[in-house]
């Protein structure tokens, strides 16, 4: 929801502690064109802005930029930051409720890195048995293509 209040020169914001958009992204970490895509989703309010319409944020503007950041660094998704972003300001939640999130997002994460190391497996044994010459056969793209039988356990799935 917009921030209800004057529009003020950009000086004159910059004095009373707010930030332009490229201080916020040096402060924050977080890029301009990120801080746009968040307030956009709505992850975070609505910037004030000046009489020329440049955004301006405030230090908890930039608090909750620095949460979603390191959020999206642990690999929450937007659509869990949000969630996260209500459970974080809402002090009468219970803890057990981020937790159950933040598990059930470490075990997500579990099962990709499984996914992952089993393709990695495979990828190492097509190469392992690809000669790497200068002939044109090549058991990578006869796999990809599906066209030769691989050998047993050789297949991620």
């Amino acid at each position: 929801m917009p921030r209800k209040a004057a529009r003020p020169q950009l000086g004159e914001a910059l004095d009373a502690g707010f930030h332009s958009i490229g201080e916020a992204a040096r402060l924050s970490g977080v890029s301009a064109k990120m801080i746009r895509h968040y307030e956009g989703a709505g992850l975070i309010p609505q910037a004030a802005r000046t009489v020329a319409g440049y955004r301006l944020y405030s230090d908890t503007d930039l608090h909750r930029l620095r949460f979603i950041k390191r959020a999206r660094t642990l690999g929450f998704s937007m659509k869990q930051i949000e969630l996260l972003l209500r459970l974080w300001t809402d002090r009468s939640r219970a803890s057990s409720e981020v937790k159950t999130l933040a598990s059930r997002h470490a075990d997500e994460l579990g099962e990709r890195i499984a996914q992952m190391q089993a393709m990695q497996r495979t990828l190492r044994q097509l190469a392992r048995r690809c000669h790497g010459d200068g002939r044109p056969e090549c058991p990578i793209l006869d796999d990809l293509a599906g066209t030769v039988a691989a050998e047993p356990g050789l297949r991620a799935t």
